[in-house]
Parts: structure tokens; C-alpha cells; sequence
């Protein structure tokens, strides 16, 4: 194996998800259908002389269509934090140096933070060799964020539980959609709040889920999430930005997870590319389309030339 990777970590799209009443730990059930899309944030990695300090950088790629500050502290950090979930199950230092180069909004409801702890896990398992197995990897993906067990393998998936409950579906269904970024953030815990305070003995539509994931096709209105109210509750901008998207595709439009980005979904490539760039030219909005994948092979690759 070479001493630097290169991998790509996909954005997840929950097609459906219905969300129950918090346990007594405050977690809240969920029933989903996930899947992942061609929008991607670009890790680097190489492994460093034994002994050596691990180092970390993330940056926004030069693609990205929404940028917010990259503030948070290394603690916090996913792709730290996956780092030190192997360290610790394997018993020994693993230096390495990451770059992570972002395109996915952060705050945006499509997991882009999960999706990178995801790939840094699958990454660091082949650059050193780890020889961990997928159910091991998901073990500590759950240790991590309740997304981050499914984004380990990508595609398609039933997700329940707090996110750790994942029956995989394989290759997802194509689709194509258009993604809208509002400059405006949902953080996930607010949102979860809203939801309890407006949503009354919630009980959840596991079957609806289901249903949706086993039908051959999609139509622009079959998408669904509990959350989309809740998330219009805390940023009232998102309600604003729905209507006028909506005048001007023709299309129902649907709230990303816990927000705030948004989707709509198109009849195939031609139309998602037309009107992405439509909206992009008649709204002060980022758009950008998208289609559904799996998750990319790990590639042997140097790190940019940049330094961390």
C-alpha cells in the first residue's frame, strides 16, 4: 500500500425520515432512508515515520459554493475524532497527515462532517493496513455521530434507531436532484428541540419509510422528513427560500435532514443540470446537481503541495 491515500467522502441525503419521541437519554428514534450523492469533500493522507505528531487541516476546496468559517477545535473535530477511535482499538500511534479539502456546507443537514469521519476511518484502515472488518468500522463510526455508521459504507440504507440500526440496500437507485445552499445554519440539537416542542407524541412512519425505499422510481413529491417544519421554525429565511424555488422550478421542495439545505428532485441529468443552472443565474442562491453514487475507491495519491 502506498504511504498517501486519496478518498473521497460523498454528502448523504435522507430521501425519507421520520423521527420518534426522545428516550430518556433525550436521543431521539429515527426512521430513514439514506442515501449518498455526488457532492463530495476531498481527504488527503500520508502516513508519517513512526513516533511522529499527527497533523490535521481542513479548508474549504476551491469549488465550494458555500463557505463558513472552519472555527471548531481539534477536539471536536470528526476526522480527529476518527483518528483516535482507531488508535485506541488497535492499541498504538498511527501518525498520519490529513488534509481535508471541504465542498459539502457546513450546518447544511447533509453530514459532510460524518461523511469525512467515515472516509478517515475506511482510509486510515487500508493506509496502515488494519485489516478491520466493515461491522468493526461501524462500531466505532457509532462512537463517533449517529450518521456516521451508515456513510462507513455508503449507498443506500434503511437507518433506525439512533443511526446504528443500518440495513444496507446496496448500489441506491439513480436519482438526480438539484441542492440548494441558504446562508443560514440549522444547528441539529435546536432543531431537535422545535420538534419537540411542536410535534406531539411523534410516532414513527417506519412503514412509509419502507414503502418509499422499495418503489422503482421516485416523483419529485415522494420525498419526506419531520424535521422540515422544526428546521423552517428556527431559520424562517429557509420558508422564503422554499417558495421561491418552488415558483421557479415547478417543483415541491424538501428540507435536507436537519437543514438548512435544500433539494428538489428532477426527472434525469439534463433537467437536474438545467435547472441547477437556471436557479444559480435567477437567485442570490448556490445550486449544484446531483446524483446518487456509492461510496469512491480509496486511490493512491500525494498530498497538494500546500503545507498544513
Amino acid at each position: 500500500m502506498s504511504a498517501s491515500l486519496f478518498v473521497q467522502a460523498p454528502a448523504k441525503l435522507n430521501l425519507a425520515l421520520s423521527v420518534g419521541a426522545p428516550s430518556m437519554n433525550g436521543m431521539h428514534p429515527i426512521s430513514s432512508w439514506m442515501v449518498t450523492v455526488d457532492l463530495f469533500d476531498d481527504l488527503h493522507l500520508e502516513r508519517l515515520p513512526a513516533g511522529s505528531f499527527s497533523l490535521f487541516a481542513t479548508v474549504w476546496h476551491c469549488d465550494a459554493l458555500r463557505r463558513r468559517d472552519i472555527d471548531w477545535s481539534i477536539s471536536k473535530d470528526l476526522v480527529n475524532r476518527a483518528h483516535d477511535q482507531l488508535e485506541a482499538f488497535v492499541g498504538r500511534e498511527l501518525p498520519v497527515k490529513v488534509r481535508v479539502e471541504k465542498r459539502i456546507p457546513i450546518g447544511g443537514g447533509l453530514g459532510g462532517g460524518s461523511s469525512d469521519a467515515a472516509a478517515m476511518l475506511r482510509a486510515m484502515n487500508a493506509l496502515f493496513e488494519l485489516h478491520i472488518g466493515d461491522n468493526d468500522l461501524r462500531g466505532l463510526a457509532a462512537n463517533i455521530g449517529s450518521d456516521v455508521p451508515f456513510l462507513v459504507a455508503g449507498g443506500s440504507a434503511l437507518v433506525g434507531g439512533t443511526g446504528g440500526d443500518i440495513q444496507l440496500l446496496g448500489e441506491p437507485p439513480e436519482l438526480h436532484a438539484v441542492l440548494f445552499f441558504p446562508d443560514v445554519a440549522c444547528p441539529t440539537a435546536d432543531v431537535y428541540r422545535q420538534f419537540d416542542r411542536c410535534v406531539k407524541a411523534p410516532a414513527l412512519r417506519t412503514d412509509a419509510v419502507q414503502t418509499l425505499a422499495s418503489r422503482a422510481s421516485m416523483g419529485p413529491a415522494d420525498p419526506f422528513n419531520d424535521l422540515a417544519g422544526p428546521a423552517q421554525d428556527i431559520a424562517p429565511t429557509i420558508a422564503d427560500d422554499m417558495e421561491e424555488i418552488g415558483v421557479l422550478t415547478e417543483l415541491p421542495v424538501h428540507v435536507c435532514g436537519s437543514g438548512s439545505s435544500l433539494f428538489v428532485v428532477c426527472s434525469d441529468e439534463m433537467h437536474a443540470q438545467a435547472v441547477a443552472s437556471h436557479c444559480a443565474s435567477k437567485l442570490a442562491l448556490p445550486a449544484v446537481a446531483v446524483r446518487t453514487c456509492g461510496n469512491p475507491a480509496i486511490r493512491d495519491g500525494a498530498l497538494p503541495s500546500r503545507t498544513l
